[in-house]
């Protein structure tokens, strides 16, 4: 049993709650004792979602030692919904107050206006649809819905505009604005950006008040120092080092390049420029460390984002405040927000969609280092004449090249293709084309937006046939993506189901897969190879390997294809399976490629290719390197998702061919 207090708001994780809090009373087998430590509680119960910070409540736990760099004392796997201890402080209440308050004024809105919007000025995302969310991201625009500097100074800049309105003197606005930045504070939650933001903010208004001159170096300086002192887990937080470094660049590099650049262009232009290239180059390593790759769009992208940030904050800010008194008033006043939103949202979409928004790069420390030994040749080629003509020169060839390529080369998908296995992390979603616009589907991933994008780029509207090959969530979670925007005929499962994918699936025709069964779409077919229908029914709580064993294997076939689809089969059933297996040519690997295979079922398949299915640095250790030696000594070739991203299998005329395709 464990007592603690709430102190971040609850966040939905596909089917988990994660809820950030800290323990103060440890009860094991009668004996308490009392802590005070920062631990993350992982609920599958949804009642966790109505929980605020500050909140007091008591649950079951199995505590485990916490994974990565985070300064956690542990990770508690909960047990049930929380017992309230007691209420919310009065603070927490209001600032909860205000924040539903905005999620209602901003209901009217349409949908992804009324999910960025908060986002944009308290940090609520809790409405944002993830593809939409990953769309700002590849846009480099998702600093916009975290509450940062840029937030808080134009809430400055604000209250201190209406302050000289209103003819406040210069030693009562800067007390005004204190005020809204605490009320900010609050509301928005104490993230590591908006502490950092608030202690800027604070030291700037104390040399207005002083009458000294502001000096924006040594502020960050003072601001990073307190901070690390008072809560020393954020010298290891991405977050903060992001927002610091981002802070550091618009105060070293924005000043000299805005000074240069007004040499050729208008003042304001120079201005934006230099501010959103400053910020970008100066989180640029430490972004391709944790995510592998490079934006190439994302200083435009802000450009033409940033006439919209301040009014969309603003008013947003103004909505916020009135609508729990008038909500009327303040569904007016976010509408023309909602329109700023709405240029931002299209911003983001069409630099997303852009060819190369994002191009890989080497993560890591690694990566970083590259890239900055990179963009100190680029400083070099820079400040002398010849050697720009030459790198100038030298880029042209390159882009001339990259246009050839984009142009002359195939598209995706390429014509003809048989097979796709779509890149959805650690997880299986198969597709299987069956005439213009269809396709069989086996298995849907664990992201339902990541295998809509797949679907959508192989241009599938019609999925006559939908099979889970097993109920776990990494095979049937992202079954909505499935069904977005397109027909869904029937659906096949394990017969040993326990019924969890039924959920995803209301409304739609249900079968249960059989031994020796065959289904037909137009010259595609499917034969039913296992499991055996005498065994006993899955239990919700039945361990992995269980579930894995009960898992659908299909045989698909059309003319000059052919290809044996496992599921997540372990030793134990691909024993039982190895002497029904038939020569193909293509092979998905159980489970993921890993360790729990036995050769002799690899080996009947006789297949050329052999394609996993697996995410990218997942906790399994997938695939298992003892696997991939066994395939390559079966003499297959062995492509992974994971490296290559969506795998498609289409006839060449030197026979069959993989052709990958990085999103």
């Amino acid at each position: 049993m464990v007592e603690a207090v709430v102190t971040g708001d609850p966040q939905a994780v596909k089917r988990v709650v994660l809820v950030r809090a800290r323990a103060e009373v440890v009860s094991v087998r009668g004996r308490r004792v009392g802590v005070r430590v920062p631990v993350l509680l992982i609920a599958a119960d949804r009642r966790w979602l109505g929980m605020v910070p500050s909140q007091r409540v008591r649950f079951m736990a199995r505590l485990t030692p916490p994974r990565g760099a985070e300064l956690l004392a542990a990770t508690a796997i909960v047990r049930g919904p929380p017992i309230v201890l007691g209420p919310p402080s009065a603070l927490q209440r209001g600032a909860e107050k205000v924040r539903a308050s905005l999620r209602r004024a901003v209901e009217r809105l349409p949908k992804d206006q009324r999910g960025v919007l908060p986002g944009m000025v308290v940090g609520d995302t809790s409405q944002l649809d993830p593809r939409l969310a990953e769309e700002f991201r590849t846009a480099g625009l998702s600093h916009l819905l975290v509450v940062s500097g840029a937030n808080l100074a134009i809430v400055i800049g604000g209250v201190l505009w209406a302050c000289r309105w209103l003819g406040f003197g210069r030693r009562l606005a800067p007390l005004a604005a204190g005020l809204a930045v605490a009320a900010f504070v609050v509301v928005a939650r104490p993230e590591p950006s908006v502490l950092r933001a608030t202690v800027m903010g604070v030291i700037g208004l104390l040399a207005m008040l002083t009458g000294r001159r502001r000096q924006g170096l040594p502020a960050l300086c003072a601001a990073v120092l307190f901070l690390v002192l008072i809560d020393p887990s954020l010298a290891r937080s991405y977050g903060f080092a992001l927002s610091v470094l981002a802070t550091a660049g618009l105060l070293i590099l924005a000043p000299m390049w805005r000074e240069r650049l007004r040499r050729r262009m208008p003042a304001f232009a120079a201005e934006a420029l230099a501010v959103a290239g400053a910020a970008e180059v100066a989180v640029a390593p430490v972004l391709v460390m944790l995510s592998g790759e490079v934006g190439l769009v994302s200083i435009v992208a802000n450009l033409l984002a940033a006439p919209a940030v301040a009014p969309a904050t603003l008013l947003g800010v103004i909505g916020g405040v009135t609508a729990p008194f008038a909500l009327p008033v303040a569904r007016v006043v976010v509408w023309p927000a909602g329109l700023a939103v709405g240029w931002i949202v299209w911003v983001a979409r069409t630099a997303s969609g852009l060819p190369y928004a994002v191009v890989p790069w080497p993560g890591g420390a690694l990566g970083a280092m590259t890239l900055i030994v990179g963009g100190c040749c680029a400083v070099i080629v820079l400040r002398w004449r010849r050697v720009r003509m030459i790198g100038g020169a030298a880029m042209a060839g390159v882009l001339v090249a990259v246009v050839g390529l984009r142009v002359f080369a195939p598209g995706w998908p390429p014509p003809g293709w048989f097979f796709v296995a779509c890149d959805v992390g650690q997880g299986d979603g198969l597709v299987l084309a069956a005439g213009p616009g269809q396709a069989v589907v086996v298995d849907a991933g664990p992201d339902p937006a990541l295998m809509d994008a797949c679907l959508t780029r192989l241009r599938v509207r019609d999925v006559p046939l939908l099979v889970f090959s097993h109920p776990h969530a990494d095979h049937v979670d992202g079954a909505a993506g499935v069904r977005h925007g397109r027909t869904v005929g029937t659906v096949v499962t394990t017969p040993r189901t326990s019924g969890r994918e039924t959920r995803f699936v209301s409304g739609l025709i249900m079968r249960v897969a059989a031994a020796g069964q065959r289904w037909t779409v137009g010259d595609l077919t499917l034969e039913v190879l296992g499991p055996m229908t005498d065994g006993p029914r899955l239990l919700f709580n039945d361990d992995g390997t269980t579930v894995n064993n009960a898992s659908v294997v299909m045989v698909a076939r059309r003319p000059g294809f052919s290809v044996l689809l496992p599921g997540d089969v372990e030793t134990e059933a691909q024993r039982a399976l190895a002497a029904s297996v038939p020569h193909v040519q293509v092979l998905k690997v159980p489970h993921h490629g890993s360790r729990s295979q036995d050769p002799a079922f690899l080996a009947a398949a006789h297949a050329s290719i052999s394609i996993v299915s697996v995410g990218r640095d997942n906790d399994y250790g997938h695939p298992a390197p003892s696997t991939i030696a066994l395939l390559q000594k079966l003499g297959t070739h062995v492509y992974r998702t994971d490296q290559s991203g969506d795998l498609a299998v289409t006839r060449t005329a030197g026979g069959l061919a993989v052709v990958p395709h990085h999103t």
